[in-house]
């Protein structure tokens, strides 16, 4: 690893650190300060590591959603779930057709269908559809995500978690103690492994070809 992967790993690792334990605290100038800095870290990192374009795409439109869902306004939150969906657009195309495993695909389709079933009556009328559109594609790319292998899979369910607790969260249902710690703490994670999955794979892929 480079010495600036290094560096920007760390900061990164300290942006984190930052954002969960300002939600522990309670202090939330510490988390408007480190969540917009999260996904661009990231970012610049997998770049230093020679990430694929879609890759740095897909962080940078979860950045987008990051600074978006920092407002609590409706039209905020349709706006910064459309970036995550354009990312999640993106992780799609990264994992092409590569094969992934039907009884896990049938499992991500049974929860979809229970998920947004069970939120449905609970949600606002005007967030209905697109909470519905949005969990669909993110199944998918919870699914597809599978297919780099382990480590991209269990970050395609945690984001699939994560977005399940904002979810949840809109329809006002029962919180865990410090719900945005959760969701940050899975999305966090769902987001580095799917980075590290994917530069895996890339670094696979250069050998075979190499």
């Amino acid at each position: 690893m480079r010495p600036s992967s290094r560096v920007l790993l760390a900061a990164f690792a300290l942006a984190v650190a930052v954002d969960l334990v300002s939600l522990l605290a309670g202090a939330e100038l510490g988390h408007r300060i480190a969540k917009p800095l999260l996904m661009p870290l990231l970012a610049a990192y997998a770049a230093t590591r020679g990430a694929p374009r879609l890759l740095l795409a897909a962080l940078l439109f979860g950045w987008g959603g990051d600074v978006f869902l920092l407002s609590d306004a409706d039209w905020a939150f349709l706006v910064g779930m459309g970036s995550f969906a354009a990312g999640h657009v993106c992780y799609l195309v990264l994992f092409g057709r590569r094969r992934t495993s039907l009884p896990l695909g049938i499992a991500y389709s049974a929860a979809l269908v229970g998920t947004v079933a069970l939120l449905w009556p609970d949600l606002p009328a005007e967030l209905r559809i697109p909470v519905a559109g949005y969990s669909l594609l993110l199944t998918a790319m919870a699914y597809k995500s599978s297919a780099l292998g382990l480590t991209a899979g269990v970050g395609g369910a945690l984001f699939l978690l994560s977005d399940t607790l904002i979810a949840s969260g809109v329809a006002d249902w029962p919180q865990p103690p410090v719900p945005d710690f959760w969701v940050m703490l899975t999305y966090i994670a769902a987001q580095y492994l799917l980075t590290a999955g994917a530069l895996k794979a890339e670094c696979g892929e250069r050998r075979t070809t190499g």
